[in-house]
């Protein structure tokens, strides 16, 4: 037996009676299967009220994710998308991937209660290890196997200004993992929710209540927060329950310094903890915390200076299968300075990552404790060539316990011929970093290891090529494209242990290429009418080296739609009554296979006064329950659901 004894472990809290997990046995299938009082704020008043700003005013909204400092959507030099806070409210989402699905190019599929498969350009798996996510500049994936576990990033989306979603190597400003894009989840300053709010739902499906604080405390703002959500359990194929619902609860806060000062000052952290159920074993739970501090000093000639870091703490345990305990500390310094035609960004961070495992006779970690750390150093200059034209150019070097020093540059170049309009180009280098999952792991069958991971295991590398247009036709039109090539080297394969079979050794001898296209636009058809549309296509081409004998074929590598787009409809009714139509199209899966569904949302909402509001919205209404993710008969599918909600600010 290849599992390591349990060694003792601190005790549980009591239980929020209601089922929760997120299993290690997902992995192997990833692989193996193919204060001073608040001035009170009314509703109407708060900034998420994006939907009355003009299409042109909306070109103006600034984003942070491309080149880590303050510029207008459209002056940015690649494939970027904005989904605002109002969006997310107008749409009817009740978590974090699903207001993902707002984002043009991403490929969002639900697997279960608390796990989803989110990739932009492909390469798409339940472990989304091609995705680098951030809150607040924050990361949360998790070295383990460089994916997110989603059922746990879980703030108030009342909250949230915005998501930025990069599609393309992000790498050069936020390192190894920012493989096929970044996420970036963006706060509102705690100056922005002074005053009371709470949210109630209860639903078929979902059901949430959540309440905050907001005020003004000595020489700055602060809010403090508290949420508990629970998702429904799946189904699956013939009907049944899949008994996996999620319930999760969360508070926090956030003080930020007064503004206007040379300084500025910001501090927030969360705790949460969750119970996610599974058909045939005890529930899972998981509960952890973290804690952020940012440093901010206006230096002169536009100049600043920036030190961020941050703790996080996660506890996971899956009865039977997998326990973990892990500690992370990171440190980032970042200068900005003009100097001339040059816009400069450059910094260095270091990161130190414990865990503590316990292992099972199915899956074990050896060894049982690892100390994982990043250090790196980048750089990035803006620079403005000629009128019209300016050029991008960076790098990041970066080390990790698991890889050598790695390179990651970009070089793009942008043309605009007018104010509103841009051509860009571009090319850019990443890679993903070896983790736990690919070194470390051992699954077990009857105490017979059947999969084994690899010392030798080395990055995975993507060279990028992308091309893109932005333009604002008019007042109340503007349309977004992008062109993509992207070549992947050194993929993940299970290769049998020669002569034997058992067990599958993880190597790096598959190859791939993406290429496709984004397409996306906004209309303002009238002045109580939006309308938003995107469409992605996409092929994807995996080749096994001739030394390979993986059995899959590497398929266990990627799992993606050639077509998937939205249709939105926003519509602004007399006597505050809204109405959203959300239409989603996701074509078939290749393998394991899953076939092509169309969905629809509806959400009705009714303003009572500036200070009360009532929503209705309808999930998912044109099948009883559809799959997205997945391999029969074991799949788990989505049902229709429907909720009500009330909003009160106070």
């Amino acid at each position: 037996m290849l599992s390591h004894p349990p060694s003792p472990r601190r005790p549980r809290p009591a239980p929020l009676h209601a089922p929760p997990a997120v299993a290690a046995a997902l992995l192997a299938a990833a692989l193996l299967a193919p204060a001073a009082a608040a001035q009170p704020v009314a509703l109407a008043d708060t900034p998420d009220e994006l939907k009355e700003l003009t299409l042109e005013q909306l070109l103006e909204v600034r984003v942070t994710s491309l080149v880590k400092r303050p510029q207008r959507w459209v002056d940015a030099i690649g494939a970027v998308s904005v989904i605002t806070g109002d969006e997310i409210r107008r749409s009817g989402a009740r978590s974090l991937p699903e207001a993902l699905r707002l984002a043009p190019g991403l490929h969002v599929a639900r697997f279960d209660s608390r796990t989803w498969a989110i990739s932009a350009r492909g390469l798409n798996i339940t472990t989304s290890n091609k995705m680098l996510v951030l809150i607040d500049g924050r990361s949360v994936h998790t070295p383990l196997f460089s994916g997110v576990f989603w059922d746990v990033q879980a703030p108030m989306l009342e909250d949230v200004e915005r998501i930025e979603v990069i599609r393309g190597p992000g790498a050069t400003l936020w390192g190894a993992n920012a493989v096929n894009g970044v996420i970036n989840v963006i706060t509102r300053g705690a100056a922005e929710t002074r005053g009371g709010l709470a949210v109630a739902g209860l639903g078929t499906e979902e059901s949430f209540g959540a309440l905050r604080w907001g005020g003004e405390a000595e020489e700055g703002h602060y809010r403090v927060y508290g949420k508990l959500d629970r998702h429904g359990a799946l189904v699956f194929a013939d009907g049944t329950s899949a008994t996996d619902p999620l319930t999760i609860g969360q508070g926090g806060f956030r003080w930020d310094s007064a503004a206007g000062g040379r300084d500025a000052w910001s501090v927030h952290g969360d705790l949460y903890r969750g119970e996610i159920g599974h058909p045939v074993r005890e529930d899972s739970d998981v509960d952890g915390g973290n804690l952020f501090g940012r440093w901010r000093r206006e230096l002169a000639g536009g100049s600043r200076l920036e030190l961020r870091g941050f703790y996080d703490h996660t506890f996971r345990r899956v009865p039977g299968q997998f326990e973990e305990d892990r500690n992370t500390w990171d440190l980032e310094l970042q200068h900005d300075l003009e100097r001339g035609r040059h816009e400069v960004v450059w910094g260095g961070g270091f990161r130190w990552s414990e865990d503590d495992v316990v292992n099972s006779p199915v899956v074990a970690f050896l060894p049982d404790s690892e100390t994982a750390w990043v250090a790196n150093l980048f750089v990035q200059d803006e620079i403005a060539l000629a009128p019209g034209w300016r050029m991008v150019v960076g790098t990041k070097v970066e080390e990790h316990s698991t890889m050598d020093l790695e390179v990651m540059p970009t070089l793009r170049l942008a043309w605009q011929p007018r104010e509103n309009a841009m051509l860009w180009g571009g090319a850019a280098r990443a890679v993903r970093a070896p983790t736990r999952l690919d070194r470390d792991v051992v699954f077990l069958s009857g105490g017979v290891p059947v999969l084994v991971g690899s010392d030798d295991f080395a990055p995975e590398e993507v060279i990028a090529y992308e091309v893109g247009a932005r333009w604002a036709v008019s007042d109340t039109w503007f349309a977004d494209l992008s062109v993509f090539h992207n070549r992947y080297e050194d993929l993940r394969t299970a290769e049998p242990t020669p002569g034997t079979v058992l067990p599958f050794v993880l190597a790096n001898l598959l190859t791939g290429e993406t290429s496709g296209a984004t397409a996306s636009a906004s209309w303002q058809a009238t002045p109580a009418l939006r309308l938003h549309g995107g469409l992605t296509a996409l092929d994807t081409e995996l080749v096994l080296d001739p030394r390979s004998r993986d059995l899959s074929g590497g398929a266990g590598e990627a799992n993606d739609p050639d077509l998937h787009g939205f249709l939105r409809a926003d519509l602004d009714l007399p006597r505050n009554v809204e109405v959203g139509l959300w239409l989603r199209h996701v074509g078939e899966l290749p393998e394991p296979h899953v076939p092509a569904y169309t969905e629809l949302d509806l959400r009705l909402g009714w303003r009572a006064s500036p200070a009360l509001s009532f929503a209705v919205v309808g999930q998912n209404l044109l099948d009883e329950h559809h799959a997205e993710f997945g391999a029969p008969p074991s799949r788990e599918e989505i049902e229709r659901g429907v909720y009500g909600e009330v909003r009160w600010s106070f």
